[in-house]
């Protein structure tokens, strides 16, 4: 069983900045791509940000230059710095990462989903 647990949402000002954390827990042998996606009322959820083990980063076009993803992996988290927020950065943000789990009959891959936190960015 792989758990990922974010934290660091709230409410802020436009402008101002969060710092969301992202830590997996369970029987991980080593965790591939990490990323952070957004799901808005009424629309569809997208991609904010992944990055590999190796640290190679991919942003959407629309926090390029804003936000800002990170990991540690001796702690298997990931973050994400996001400043000069905009009222349309208002979602749940949600951890994804790509696990290979210990399992007693042979290692297997996982695509592991956190719970979600919501930022809301008040103009």
């Amino acid at each position: 069983q792989v758990q990922l647990v974010e934290s660091g949402g709230g409410l802020v000002q436009a402008g101002g900045s969060l710092r969301l954390s992202c830590a997996a827990s369970g029987s991980i042998f080593s965790i591939n791509v990490m990323g952070w996606y957004r799901q808005a009322p009424g629309k569809q959820r997208e991609l904010v940000a992944t990055i590999t083990r190796g640290g190679i980063t991919n942003y959407a076009d629309s926090v390029k230059g804003r936000f800002t993803i990170s990991r540690d992996n001796a702690k298997n988290t990931v973050y994400l710095q996001m400043n000069s927020l905009e009222p349309e950065d208002t979602a749940v943000y949600y951890c994804n990462a790509g696990v290979v789990a210990v399992a007693s009959g042979g290692n297997r891959y996982l695509e592991v989903w956190g719970r979600g936190t919501l930022v809301t960015v008040s103009s």
